[in-house]
């Protein structure tokens, strides 16, 4: 069964990265195995010029991995969507928790800050949107949590998106 996929979605500075830090802790704690994914811009490229796996790359090859004893890191030529990259990458974790990815046809939770330059939120007619983090008085038809609700946000992810069963079978 492949994971389900929640996105962290906002506008920038709103927390997104502080949400997700502290839920990946909370699930975690409680015995899922949590993919992460980070959205990242088109010129953005984490092999560096001169490394051996760059060269490698610019040789002609159509995938390198990097592995050391812990650890694994893979560069690779890949025109799949995002949500095929994520699932396909990511099979062999209980859920997927990613950061942007505002566009995708995917549960969304949105954080959304007063005080912030952003005056609105983002999501509010998205049919995807499964919940609001926030500290504003914004009335939504989803789940709104505080901004310090972490074990909350994430017993409302494991009572919704994960299956008891999951728990059981890492313990075998």
């Amino acid at each position: 069964m492949k994971p389900k996929i929640i996105t962290i979605v906002g506008k920038s500075n709103s927390g997104k990265t502080t949400l997700l830090e502290k839920l990946i802790v909370c699930l975690t704690k409680r015995g899922y195995r949590i993919g992460s994914v980070k959205h990242a811009h088109d010129g953005f490229d984490m092999d560096k010029e001169g490394k051996d796996s760059w060269r490698h790359r610019k040789a002609g090859a159509k995938a390198t991995l990097v592995i050391m004893e812990n650890k694994v890191a893979m560069i690779k030529d890949d025109a799949a969507s995002y949500i095929e990259k994520m699932r396909s990458y990511l099979s062999d974790m209980d859920i997927i928790l990613a950061e942007g990815f505002k566009r995708q046809n995917l549960s969304k939770i949105e954080v959304f800050r007063i005080g912030s330059v952003h005056k609105n939120p983002l999501c509010m007619a998205d049919e995807n949107l499964i919940a609001f983090v926030t500290d504003s008085d914004y009335h939504v038809d989803v789940p709104v949590f505080g901004l310090e609700d972490i074990h909350e946000i994430a017993d409302f992810i494991e009572s919704n998106f994960l299956k008891k069963e999951q728990r059981g079978k890492k313990d075998d």
